[in-house]
């Protein structure tokens, strides 16, 4: 075996697990749990305040 047929087998390889992978993330069974994770950054709690703000107004202050 020359150094082109172990390149070839190992891209084959490569292509066979990228579309397993994206066969598993588009599968019906995951969709609803994925589709539940995208919308978690739009949940209900309250976000963290701002503290570049108050970095900012500390700084004019002492200028």
């Amino acid at each position: 075996m020359d150094i082109g047929t172990i390149r070839g087998i190992g891209t084959a390889m490569i292509l066979i697990a990228f579309v397993c992978l994206v066969f598993w993330a588009y599968s019906s069974k995951r969709k609803k749990s994925f589709d539940e994770a995208a919308m978690l950054p739009f949940g209900e709690e309250s976000l963290p305040t701002d503290t570049r703000n108050d970095q900012n107004s500390s700084r004019s202050t002492h200028q």
